[in-house]
Parts: C-alpha cells; structure tokens; sequence
C-alpha cells in the first residue's frame, strides 16, 4: 500500500515537471538571427553568399570553396537548405521512456537530440544526397511568429490539463513500412515521390515510441547498458557510443546498407573503416543497388576535446575546414550542459540547430503524420569561443573506395598549422588492435589534451568520455 502511494507521488511529481518544462521550453522564442552581408555562410559543405551578383568582392574572403559549390546573392537557397535538414527537438506527452515514468525529455535530452539530427542528416546523405531539399521548406512559419506563439500556448494549456485530469497517454505504436501510394505519371514526379517517401520514413525512424528504430525511448534503453538512465545528461562521447549501438542494431531492412564507426582515443584506424564497410551484419538484408556490392556505408564518428576549460581559439580554423566539407554531417556539442548540432559558419559564429525547444508527441505510426515540427525555420548563431570543447564530429562514407578519398582529404585538414600545435584527431592505417595505446608514448604526446596517459590521474573538465 506504501509502494502504491509512493508511485502516485512519483507520477504526479513527472507530470507537473514535464508541465513546467513546458512552460519554459515552449516559450524560448527569440528574434530572427542575423547574418552579415559581406562574408559566405557555410551549411554543411555548401557554401552561399548573401550579396548580389554584380558585387565583384564576393568571392574574396569564401572560406576553400570550389566554384560547383558557390551559390552567389541566393539568401532563398540557404533557407530552403537549412530548412531541409531535420529538426529534433524536446517533445512531451510520450509514453513512459525506459526504466523510468519520465514522459518527456524536457531539460535533459537535448544531446541526444542532437545526435539524432546528426544521425538524420547522414542518412540523407544515405537515401536522398546532399543537394536534395523538401519541396515544403518554404511554407515553414517563423519561430518567433505570432503563430508559433500561438500554438505553444495552446499545447501548455493542453499539457497542464492532461496532468491534471490524468488523461490517457498517447498510443505506442512503431515505426511504419515504407509509405505506398500511387505512382505520379513522369519520370520527375516519380522521382519526387520516390524521395519525399524516403523522407517521410527516415522522419519515423525518430519517432517517440518504443519501437521507433532510432527513437528516443531506444536510445534511451541502450544508455541504460553505459550507466545513463532517463533524466541523465548525456555526454557528446556517450551519445557517439549510443548512435553506433543503435544504427547497428536496427531492424528496418531500410537500415541493413548502413552501418556506424567510432573513434578510439581520437584516432580513426582505417583498416577498421574499410572492414566496417565490407562486412555485412549478421542477418542483414542484401544491399541495395544504389550501393557497391560488397559494401555498406558507414558513418563516422569522432569524439573529440578541443582544449581545456574552454575551446582553444587555435582550433577556430579546423572546424570551418570540417563544416566545408560535404560528407561532414555535423558537429554536436553546444555551451556546457547545453547541447546543439552545429552545422555551418559564418566568420567566427558558428550556425546550429536548437534543441531546446519542447514539442508535442507526434504519432509517426499515420501514413499522413505532419512533417512541419521536424523542421526548423530559423537558424541560431554562436560565437565559437563559447562552444564547449567536448564534441563529437560526424562524417558520412558511402563506401570504402568512399573512405579512401575521405582520409586523404581529411589528412591534409589535419596537418598541424604553425598555431595548431596538435591535430583535434588522427587517421592511422591498421587495425586499432593493432596499437598498444598505453605504451610507446613519447613525452610530447604524453601532452596531448585527447590522450588518456593510465599514469595521470587529474580530471578534464566538462562531460568528455574516452571509452
């Protein structure tokens, strides 16, 4: 009887949480980010430029862009691009996630939000290439319009009565087979319909329900295998460990052609890369034809520290090298327990997706499931000297002939600079069982702030975990 009572706290307790979460998060409404008309504006690996054609300065301070990649004067394109990307945020009213009552992940699930649209954009890459964009993108409403404020409103009156009333929980229904539907008439229309398919089904991989294959509530039960549980800040590193078990572990047949890669100590091994790729998981599908035969693609992630307390200016450089790079999917990290997905620049200003902004459950079970709240209007901008330094960055490789062309490219990125005394991370050949990482150290890498030295005792600071 004691035990019942306890619960009925506990319940309650969720419920009026998850209301003030909402209040907060729901209203976290800010003006129109700004954007300077002198400098590019890079989106992952696309770079575009805000000035008018006939401007002949423009093209003087783009940051290592080639001329197929160079959009002059279009503001419109970018929009439509950044809008494209998929936008994961805080949602509420989600039935009970792993281990716990917790409904919403209001306040502490932002990191693996944050993964999730990291993870998001590489399987566009996967299934759609980076020039597709949704046909929709435009006919996004503004964050901070009266319209968004409206329905924030709307949804907090809602959420406070369902807890008060103790209103029955959405039903947990899984992730959907590929939609079918007529075939439009040409060619082009099929196409378009073939993708916005694909776009609709990578969508329902993320949705909040137990059986969505890279949902919350399953990243949360593989967190659970770490030590994290469910209103646990997640680390950049946790999460990489987190999105690797999941992508692996998925059952979709649409899912069987990819596969997940993580750094050791940051140090990609290509040999692991290249086996990654040719080596088909234990009761995968046969490979699609879009793919080479014997491969899989495989995304790369690199949990990375770049500096101490605070991000080491010396590394500004790299990360715009990084973010100029097509198959780079993105960086997350954010502001100390306060994560984003950085996907671009402009001058010293990084550009990123938020989070931090608290939606409402989606049923993604529907064929006809509305898309509008997985994409996002309106870009932020940080000064980079306020990133955290704890990060982990995300490559995409569709092949292992893929990966070769990736690790040279990336090897010249890499190459230390007269200011940039360490690389943020290496590309070795072989195997990682090949190295004994504890031994062999000269006393100059014994220095490096990304190496675990077993003889030093002394803590970094911020969430950062070698494993």
């Amino acid at each position: 009887m004691e035990n019942k009572g306890s619960d009925e706290v506990e319940t309650l307790k969720t419920k009026f949480l998850s209301v003030w979460h909402n209040v907060k998060y729901s209203w976290a409404l800010k003006s129109k980010t700004s954007f300077s008309r002198n400098s590019p504006v890079f989106l992952l690996g696309k770079c575009y430029h805000f000035k008018a054609e006939d401007d002949d300065s423009v093209t003087e301070t783009c940051f290592e862009a080639s001329d197929e990649d160079f959009v002059m004067g279009n503001a419109e394109a970018f929009r439509m691009d950044f809008a494209s990307r998929v936008w994961l945020t805080y949602r509420t009213e989600l039935p009970p996630l792993p281990s716990s009552t917790l409904t919403s992940d209001c306040g502490w699930g932002c990191m693996l939000r944050a993964g999730q649209m990291m993870l998001a954009q590489a399987l566009i890459l996967h299934f759609l290439g980076r020039d597709w964009t949704w046909s929709e993108a435009m006919t996004l409403q503004p964050l901070d319009t009266e319209t968004w404020t409206t329905t924030a409103a709307k949804r907090l009156v809602a959420s406070l009565e369902a807890s008060l009333q103790g209103s029955p929980r959405p039903s947990d229904d899984g992730s959907p087979p590929m939609h079918q539907a007529q075939a439009p008439g040409s060619a082009e229309e099929a196409d378009a319909h073939l993708k916005e398919m694909y776009h609709r089904t990578l969508v329902s991989w993320f949705g909040d329900s137990p059986s969505a294959q890279l949902g919350l509530h399953r990243l949360v039960r593989m967190g659970l295998t770490m030590g994290k549980q469910a209103g646990d800040w997640y680390g950049p590193a946790v999460v990489a460990h987190i999105l690797k078990k999941a992508v692996e572990e998925a059952m979709d047949p649409g899912l069987a052609g990819i596969t997940a890669y993580v750094s050791q100590d940051c140090t990609v091994y290509s040999a692991d890369v290249v086996d990654s790729h040719r080596a088909p998981r234990a009761g995968d599908q046969p490979i699609s034809a879009s793919t080479l035969s014997d491969s899989r693609a495989v995304i790369i992630l690199i949990p990375v520290r770049l500096g101490g307390e605070k991000t080491n200016p010396d590394y500004f450089n790299f990360a715009k090298s990084i973010l100029s790079l097509e198959y780079c999917i993105g960086i997350i990290g954010g502001k100390p327990k306060q994560a984003c997905y950085f996907v671009g620049f402009q001058d010293d200003s990084l550009i990123y997706m938020d989070p931090h902004y608290c939606q409402s459950f989606v049923d993604v079970s529907t064929s006809d499931f509305p898309l509008q709240s997985y994409h996002c209007p309106s870009p932020k901008k940080m000064p980079f000297s306020k990133m955290d330094p704890s990060c982990t960055i995300g490559f995409y490789s569709r092949s292992a002939q893929d990966y070769e062309r990736i690790s040279q490219e990336l090897s010249k990125v890499l190459q230390p600079s007269a200011r940039e005394k360490y690389p943020a991370f290496t590309i070795v050949q072989g195997h990682g069982r090949d190295y004994d990482l504890s031994a062999g150290l000269t006393q100059e890498k014994r220095e490096w702030p990304f190496i675990r030295d077993p003889r030093r005792t002394v803590t970094t600071a911020g969430d950062f975990v070698l494993l």
